[in-house]
């Protein structure tokens, strides 16, 4: 056997399953042993939550104690479940199956699809976003390409939270999101892309998991052959899955509760698509008798990067908060934590690029050295920063600056300009090179004020911004400039940054930089208005970016740099200030927001053996059923109504339009939309049940106990012929 085969890229197969539990600590060995059960591993930044479920998974099929054919462990990435599979094949536990969500879906549904609907299955779409454009333009609507893309992102987010169309804008009002266009434009938009992929015979990844869901919903059959298929389940990143992936997993387990899942409620930063904590918080009041298991032992990072990541989370609130981990680094001693000030974002990016030059100069290899920042605007600077410091680099997660859409169109736009501008009304009144680059740039969508939210036409607007912002800086730089000297700078720019990048620096955005570690970290523009970011309103979503932040600090093994600047441009009003997570962090500060006690300490939680005969039983889901035919229903808005769709309406026309004139003077009044008092499918659904009770009206999806209390009254009163006001319920 050659020297290569005992290095870390050959391991030795464990000659035993005692074998496999070498080398884990005492919380990594207790999830390993612990195959019986409900368990539940709440596992810290770097931690080693993934050796831990990984040998759990060997330990039990080197012992015996599970089939390799009966296990299913999911997660989110292909990247993790390939990692995963790669461990478990070293650890001697072949034939386990690691796979995400939709990959496992979209077997079962290939292999049921016969038996379940019949004929061939539909065609799946890799992306969806031409079948979004064409869907607009069906209903009239001119989308740009920042606002397919947020159009897309809202159809994604209400399938994985189960939102059918007509129920999207009071959805998207209650969760607050921030939406590109009017909800029930999108609404509308939504309706005509789930038409246009019926007419075409497509699906998306969305509809691998809802109708998976529907199948084991509808067939019993086909639900028990799963369940006798995979017996034992492992979910990691338990604090991302949506709504839609816990019904999914819910049906994969039926009754049974073999189920392991890990994950952090502090690395909670994907909100925005769908994913929630809940599920992960809620697990041991779902489960009793579970076994949690908490690791905090952190083998990434050294104890002076650990202090602050522990000191982030300290200051923090909510729930997830509520729930935070207090790591305990297991490795040496490094250097502190460097915090640094800079007058304005050149000079950042020039001083990160200067000590990144330093570090390789000085042994630390490029790929082991990461700048990471909150919006991918802010890439351009830094990677015009390295590329003037020959420093290789590569983009996580992002298009190179000058390779994006936008970027590529108004170098166009500017290039024409620069050539015709002397027949340019648009340019009768500029005066100078920025007011030039301003004006030309208006056209492409730029504006003096940043659009609402996040998203793409945000992270349009603020690559069109940083070439505004160019256009200042060379004409501080070189003053009488034309539109010709800077085009000639861009593209002498482009140019510059076709650097190799193999091994090069890692430029990445927080949430790609999510799963990675690096020696070393830059963390960037960690300003107010950045971090968090300007459009973070709700407590929720400042909790989210401070989440955001923790993650960034605990990408780090060594060494961290933490760093803003007071100003955006050279000479620019030093009105900035350091982001408020810091305060009482950084040296000369005390914290603003503070918490009493300590984080949650790692060890073992074992459920009472009589817990789950003291909880009371979770009610066991009764399937909805039409009324009329009796078949399953799956479909939120069938659900809602109570029969199937094609089936026979017995609604009284007369009382659902008294219902409409009503609900409008009620949103007339209150300045809100119609949908937010009640939406069209439950005005047909109580003209359906025509209730004479309060109790009657509670029992329509949709009316919930706030709506009953506001509206009930006046809604039975009409049910009853009565005009609203004449009769009341008790509040």
């Amino acid at each position: 056997m050659t020297a290569a085969t005992h290095s870390t890229l050959f391991p030795q197969v464990p000659d035993s399953a005692d074998a496999v539990l070498a080398g884990l600590d005492p919380e990594q060995r207790e999830v390993a042993t612990a195959l019986h059960g409900p368990v539940c591993v709440l596992a810290g930044a770097g931690t080693g939550k993934t050796r831990a479920i990984t040998h759990r998974i060997a330990y039990g099929v080197r012992a015996g104690i599970l089939q390799p054919s009966s296990v299913l462990a999911v997660t989110f990435t292909n990247r993790a479940a390939g990692e995963m599979r790669g461990r478990l094949r070293q650890l001697g536990a072949h034939g386990v199956q690691a796979r995400t969500f939709h990959s496992a879906a979209l077997r079962q549904l290939q292999y049921f699809w016969p038996k379940a609907i019949g004929g061939g299955m539909p065609r799946l779409i890799d992306r969806k976003i031409q079948l979004v454009a064409d869907a607009a333009a069906a209903c009239g609507t001119r989308l740009d390409r920042g606002e397919l893309r947020d159009v897309t992102a809202e159809i994604e987010w209400s399938k994985v939270t189960q939102t059918i169309p007509a129920d999207y804008p009071y959805a998207a009002v209650k969760a607050g999101r921030e939406t590109p266009r009017d909800p029930a434009e999108i609404a509308h938009l939504y309706a005509a892309y789930e038409d246009l992929k019926r007419d075409r015979a497509v699906i998306d990844f969305e509809d691998v998991l809802l109708l998976t869901v529907a199948v084991l919903q509808d067939r019993h059959d086909i639900a028990e052959q799963v369940r006798s298929q995979y017996q034992h389940f492992v979910v990691d990143e338990y604090q991302d899955v949506s709504p839609l992936q816990q019904r999914l997993l819910e049906l994969w387990l039926g009754e049974r509760d073999s189920l392991c899942v890990v994950g952090d409620a502090s690395q909670t930063i994907y909100s925005f698509t769908g994913a929630t904590p809940d599920h992960l918080l809620d697990f041991r009041a779902k489960h009793p008798r579970a076994t949690v298991v908490k690791l905090v032992r952190d083998y990434r990072s050294t104890p002076q990067v650990v202090r602050l990541a522990n000191g982030l989370l300290s200051q923090a609130r909510g729930r997830a908060a509520d729930h935070r981990l207090e790591l305990v680094s297991q490795r040496p001693s490094g250097p502190e934590p460097v915090h640094t000030e800079y007058t304005d974002e050149p000079a950042e990016a020039e001083g990160a690029a200067r000590r990144i030059r330093e570090l390789i100069d000085a042994g630390v290899p490029a790929a082991e050295i990461a700048v990471l920042f909150r919006t991918n605007g802010q890439s351009e600077t830094y990677e015009q920063a390295l590329a003037d410091a020959g420093v290789p680099y590569q983009l996580r997660g992002a298009e190179r600056f000058f390779d994006r859409p936008e970027v590529r169109k108004a170098g166009v736009a500017l290039r024409g300009a620069a050539r015709f501008g002397g027949n340019d009304s648009l340019l009768d009144d500029a005066v100078d090179l920025p007011s030039q680059v301003r004006a030309v740039l208006s056209g492409e969508g730029w504006t003096t004020e940043p659009p609402a939210g996040s998203g793409a036409v945000r992270e349009r607007w603020e690559s069109l911004a940083a070439l505004v912002n160019l256009a200042h800086d060379l004409a501080a730089a070189r003053p009488g400039a034309s539109l010709g000297d800077f085009v000639a700078e861009l593209d002498e720019r482009a140019g510059a940054q076709h650097a190799p990048t193999v091994q090069g620096v890692t430029l990445a955005s927080l949430h790609a930089a999510k799963g990675l570690e690096w020696d070393v970290v830059f963390l960037v523009g960690v300003a107010e208005g950045m971090l968090p970011i300007t459009y973070a309103k709700t407590d929720e979503q400042i909790e989210e970016e401070r989440r955001l932040l923790y993650v960034g600090v605990t990408r780090a093994r060594e060494r961290l740099h933490v760093s803003w600047a007071l100003s955006r441009s050279p000479g620019g009003r030093p009105n900035r200030r350091p982001s408020r997570f810091l305060d009482g962090l950084r040296p000369g500060t005390t914290a603003t927001v503070g918490r009493s006690g300590a984080g949650t300490a790692g060890g073992v939680e074992r459920g009472a053996v009589g817990a789950a005969a003291a909880a009371p039983r979770r009610a066991q889901r009764v399937p909805a059923r039409c009324r009329v035919c009796g078949r399953t229903l799956t479909d939120a808005g069938e659900m809602k109504l109570m029969r199937c769709e094609d089936c026979p309406s017995d609604m009284d026309e007369g009382l659902y339009e008294r219902l409409r004139e009503w609900r409008a003077g009620q949103a007339g009044r209150s300045g809100q939309p119609d949908f937010c008092v009640f939406t069209d499918r439950t005005l047909m659904a109580i003209a359906e049940a025509r209730p004479e009770n309060p109790a009657e009206l509670s029992r329509i999806p949709g009316v919930l106990s706030r709506k009953l209390r506001s509206y009930g009254a006046d809604v039975l009163a009409i049910c009853a012929g009565q005009e609203p006001g004449e009769d009341g319920l008790d509040d």
